[in-house]
C-alpha cells in the first residue's frame, strides 16, 4: 500500500518504532480491534511523529492513516492475538487487567477484548509482549474512560484488593492507614467500574476480588457491592472458589457473575451450584522446571534468619514462618510480598538451601499457560529497586500485585459461557471441556 509519502523516502517503521508508537495504547488498540473510538487520535499521534522528522505542512490525515495502516499488521505477532476479526463469539472490556488472567480466559472461549487498563506500567509491558495492545492507565480519569467502546458483550474486572485483604487491612493497620472503601486511592476503585457498567449497560458483569471482601467491615463492604450492583437492575451471584482445583495453590477467591436484567428479565441468574470443581489432586511438582539458576536458593544468611524468625513465632503460640511446600501437595497462597524473601513456599533440595520459585514457576502456579511471556527486566533501573537482583523482584510483583487471574477462572468461565449460551444466541449450547 502506498503511503503517499513515498517521495520523502519515510522509513515508517525506523520513525514509528524510534518514537516508540508501538507503546501507545491508542495505536495498539486500533491496531488490533480497528474501533472507531480508536481512530482520530491514533491517526493524530501518527501524524504528529512523522511530522517531528517530515515536512509538517505535507503530512496530512490521509497521509498519516495510510503510514499507519501500512505498519499495524506487524502488532499482530504475538502469542495470544485473540480470535481472528469477525469470528469472536462475544466482546469484553479488561479493566484493572493486571498481565490479563481475564484476557486469558475469556479468549479462550471465543471473546473479542475491546478495551484494556491498566495502571502499571511493568504489568503494561507484559500484556503487550501477550497480547498486543498496550492499556490504557487511570480508569478514574475521563482521559481513558472516553476510550471505552459504547458497546460490548461482558465487563471483566478484578478491582484491587489490598483495601479488603486480610493481609492488605492488617497492614494498613499497622501503619494507621485506611482500608475498604476509606482507603482514598484503591477503595473506591469499584465505584468506577459501577459507573462504567450503568454507562454502558454491558449484558454481563464478570468481577473478581479476594475472599476478604465477603466479611471485610463485619459484611458491610460486601453489601454495599451487591446493592449497588442490583439497583443497576442487574442481578448479582457470588461464590467464593478456590484455586487448588485448577493449579497445585490454595488461592480462594470471591467471584461475582451478574446479568442485565432490562434485557433478560427479573429471574436471570448465574446458577453457581451447577459449577462441579475438578478433584483437587493438582501436584505441586508439575509446575517446576528441570534446572533452576543458583541465584534462587537462599543464601545461608537468609535461610538461618527465617528458621530463628518461625522458632520465635511458634514459641509464642503463633503460626508466623516460613513454608516449605510439599511438592507431591498444594503450596500456600503466594502474595505480593514474595519477592522479598519466598518464604510462604520454599522449594526444598536435596543437601541445598531451598529456592524460591522462578517467575515462569510462579506464572505456571497462577494459571499462565506454557508461551507466556514475561519480559526480562532492564537492569539500568537498579537504583530505582536498590535491589542486586531486578528480575527477583519486579517479575514477581507483576505476577502477583495485580490481580493475575488464576486458571480457575480460565477453566470457570467455561461455565459461566454455559449460563450466557443465551445471552449471544445459542441457547442450550454444550460446555465444552
Amino acid at each position: 500500500m502506498g503511503t503517499g509519502l513515498e517521495k520523502y523516502n519515510i522509513d515508517i517503521d525506523k520513525i514509528l518504532g524510534r518514537e516508540k508508537a508501538e507503546k501507545s495504547p491508542v495505536i495498539t488498540h486500533y491496531a488490533f480491534t480497528k474501533n472507531i473510538v480508536f481512530k482520530k487520535d491514533a491517526i493524530d499521534e501518527t501524524k504528529a511523529i512523522l511530522r517531528k522528522e517530515y515536512y509538517p505542512d505535507e503530512i496530512t490525515n490521509k497521509a498519516a492513516e495510510s503510514a499507519l495502516q501500512s505498519w499495524l499488521y506487524k502488532f499482530h505477532d504475538v502469542p495470544f492475538p485473540g480470535p481472528v476479526d469477525g469470528e469472536e463469539k462475544f466482546t469484553f472490556i479488561d479493566l484493572f487487567a493486571g498481565i490479563g488472567g481475564f484476557r486469558m480466559a475469556m479468549q479462550a472461549h471465543g471473546g473479542k477484548c475491546l478495551f484494556s487498563s491498566e495502571y502499571d506500567k511493568y504489568s503494561q509491558q507484559t500484556y503487550k509482549a501477550n497480547y498486543g495492545e498496550v492499556p490504557f492507565g487511570d480508569i478514574t480519569t475521563q482521559e481513558v474512560r472516553k476510550y471505552i467502546p459504547k458497546k460490548f458483550d461482558v465487563l471483566c474486572g478484578g478491582f484491587p484488593c489490598q483495601p479488603f485483604s486480610i493481609a492488605g487491612v492488617s497492614k494498613k493497620l499497622s501503619l494507621g492507614k485506611k482500608h475498604g472503601f476509606e482507603d482514598e486511592k484503591q477503595g473506591n476503585l469499584f465505584f468506577h467500574v459501577a459507573d462504567i457498567i450503568a454507562t454502558h449497560r454491558p449484558k454481563v458483569f464478570f468481577l473478581e476480588n479476594v475472599k476478604n471482601l465477603v466479611s471485610h467491615d463485619k459484611g458491610n463492604t460486601f453489601k454495599i457491592i451487591k446493592d449497588t450492583l442490583e439497583e443497576l437492575d442487574y442481578s448479582f451471584d457470588k461464590r467464593v472458589l478456590d484455586g487448588k482445583h485448577f493449579v497445585p495453590q490454595h488461592r480462594e477467591r470471591t467471584i461475582m457473575v451478574g446479568f442485565d436484567k432490562r434485557v433478560f428479565g427479573d429471574d436471570v441468574k448465574f446458577d453457581f451450584d451447577k459449577v462441579v470443581l475438578p478433584e483437587a489432586n493438582k501436584q505441586f511438582k508439575s509446575i517446576l522446571e528441570p534446572k533452576v539458576d543458583p541465584k534462587y536458593t537462599l543464601t545461608d544468611h537468609l535461610w538461618n534468619y527465617l528458621q530463628e524468625y518461625a522458632k520465635k513465632h511458634k514459641a509464642n503460640g503463633n503460626g508466623f514462618g516460613f513454608g516449605l511446600v510439599d511438592l507431591n501437595g498444594i503450596s500456600r497462597t503466594i502474595s505480593a510480598r514474595y519477592h522479598k524473601d519466598g518464604s510462604e513456599i520454599l522449594i526444598p533440595q536435596k543437601n541445598k538451601n531451598p529456592r524460591r520459585l522462578t517467575p515462569k514457576e510462579g506464572a505456571l502456579l497462577m494459571g499462565y499457560p506454557l508461551g507466556f511471556v514475561i519480559p526480562v527486566s532492564d537492569m539500568g533501573t537498579l537504583p530505582y529497586y536498590g535491589l542486586r537482583n531486578v528480575f527477583l523482584t519486579r517479575e514477581y510483583k507483576k505476577l502477583l500485585n495485580t490481580y493475575a487471574v488464576f486458571v480457575y477462572l480460565f477453566k470457570s468461565t467455561m461455565y459461566l459461557m454455559f449460563s450466557l449460551s443465551f445471552v449471544f444466541g445459542r441457547p442450550g449450547a454444550e460446555v465444552e471441556e
